[in-house]
């Protein structure tokens, strides 16, 4: 059975999308998925779904949550297999240190990853910027906020991409 985790973008960030984990898990299992799970508090979700595709899958929690819960989130559904290649391309290695400080950045689509490619050529001063097959990854280590290579990324990409950081990744992989 193909296992596959949901990113909800904005999902439980600020006050205006904050949405129950219990509903979540019962709107994506009354779409036909079966052990589900969540991930703390966080828009995560992981589940097996017989027969049904990724983007397909996406729409569906899309629709579903707008319907029921009247938020709008977008969803990007990864397959078992993409998430473990995520975890896999990392290319920092040993480099980070404090996993809340390397961020994942997901997109809809890989195709959106090709937007990307002027910021892996770049240069930058105090952080890393790589790309994979599936992923973008941005090591911060002055942190978050003062991401200029996130700045840039979510320029390009608007709402076409979720970021997690590296330990939630690793828990969703563990999870999958």
């Amino acid at each position: 059975m193909v296992r596959h985790v949901a990113l909800l973008r904005g999902i439980n960030v600020g006050k205006a999308k904050r949405v129950a984990m219990a509903d979540l898990r019962q709107i994506v299992a009354e779409l036909g998925c079966q052990d589900v799970r969540t991930l703390l508090n966080s828009g995560n979700v992981v589940f097996s779904a017989p027969g049904q595709r990724a983007g397909q899958l996406a729409a569906r929690i899309e629709a579903a949550i707008a319907a029921r819960l009247r938020v709008t989130s977008r969803v990007t559904v990864l397959t078992a297999r993409e998430l473990r290649t995520i975890v896999a391309e990392q290319p920092f290695g040993e480099m980070v240190t404090d996993p809340s400080r390397c961020l994942v950045a997901v997109p809809s689509s890989s195709a959106w990853l090709r937007k990307l490619e002027p910021l892996a050529a770049a240069r930058w001063p105090s952080e890393a910027f790589g790309l994979g097959s599936r992923a973008a990854y941005i090591w911060c280590p002055g942190g978050v906020l003062e991401s200029e290579a996130l700045e840039q990324l979510a320029r390009l990409l608007r709402d076409e991409v979720t970021t997690r950081n590296w330990g939630t990744t690793l828990k969703l992989g563990a999870m999958v």
